[in-house]
């Protein structure tokens, strides 16, 4: 059995957590998030904490099991504190900016890319070379925020594109000219 789907989740302060037909859902100051149980993972919530039990010895089950509890903990996170990612962008003449409810992308292309801003994900490019993405989704921030970066991926040689601020590109060496 997985060594973390056997620790119990800890429900914070402020969380109402509601365990219905099959559903976790979980309701904070932030917002509301419900995910769908597996049938052979069993959930209960005794004194502020919620234990998870596998109900089979298979190893799809087995595999579920932590990722059911990572998966609530993250939930409860979410909806109290939030997620962040925030990406850089670099490159002369590369900004971003926020047009109603898309995200402008100048990145060195002959056009301007749009990238709509999904639902329950606020976007913050007040500085036009920092784009800031928040949510109480951990999955779906991280999901917005490849696809930002999968626009223009930075490059090796000069380091331009959009990366993770938190990102170390290795840098390659250009052509040498030789006589």
């Amino acid at each position: 059995m997985s060594k973390i789907g056997k620790r119990p989740v800890d429900i914070l302060p402020g969380v109402k957590i509601n365990l219905q037909e099959g559903y976790l859902k979980v309701e904070g100051p932030k917002g509301k998030l419900e995910f769908r149980l597996s049938e052979d993972i069993a959930c209960e919530q005794k004194d502020n904490k919620l234990f998870f039990n596998a109900l089979k010895d298979t190893k799809p089950v087995r595999a579920l099991f932590g990722t059911t509890r990572a998966l609530a903990k993250n939930m409860i996170v979410g909806v109290v504190s939030g997620f962040s990612k925030t990406l850089v962008i670099e490159g002369v003449g590369y900004k971003a900016q926020i047009q109603g409810k898309n995200l402008r992308l100048n990145v060195g292309f002959t056009h301007p890319v749009d990238y709509p801003i999904p639902e329950g994900i606020k976007i913050d490019a007040s500085k036009q070379v920092e784009i800031v993405i928040t949510g109480v989704d951990k999955a779906q921030v991280g999901q917005v925020s490849a696809e930002i970066r999968r626009v223009c991926p930075p490059e090796p040689y000069k380091g331009k594109g959009i990366r993770y601020k938190d990102e170390r590109i290795r840098r390659k060496v250009g052509k040498a000219v030789t006589k």
